[in-house]
């Protein structure tokens, strides 16, 4: 790969687009979008906050059990990176508990012509600015 497939305009904004749809998603616990935007496959893996989630099954039973309350964030420092037109990386700091700064990272692949969540990893750590 060369620099100049980094960022190629049309896959930026897909990726962009599916990130923002689930994000979307994700703070109106919209679960059947979430397990959409999962790839459905063994090998899919989410570490979350409290619990390691290996393959598409154990990420579904999660959200569907998951409380649909207190989703509410926002977001800051949000990175989007694609790299040629079927790999990305999106990164993002959230805030959803004073004094807390969370972090999301998702691994994004191109799959059958659609953009699905390969592998993700949330956790949360004290503010180092102390807002």
């Amino acid at each position: 790969m060369t620099p100049d497939q980094i960022n190629l305009p049309g896959p930026l904004a897909e990726v962009t687009a599916a990130f923002e749809r689930y994000e979307t998603a994700l703070t109106a616990n919209d679960v059947a979008v979430l397990d959409l935007l999962f790839h459905d496959d063994a090998r899919t893996i989410r570490y979350g906050i409290g619990e390691n989630l290996y393959g598409h099954a154990e990420i579904a039973a999660y959200r569907a059990g998951r409380p649909a309350k207190g989703l509410d964030r926002t977001l800051e420092r949000t990175e989007i990176t694609t790299y040629g037109t079927d790999f990305a990386t999106a990164m993002t700091l959230f805030r959803r508990t004073p004094g807390k700064i969370g972090r999301q990272s998702q691994t994004w692949a191109r799959i059958d012509g659609e953009w699905r969540i390969v592998a993700a990893h949330v956790s949360v750590i004290d503010d180092p600015e102390g807002a």
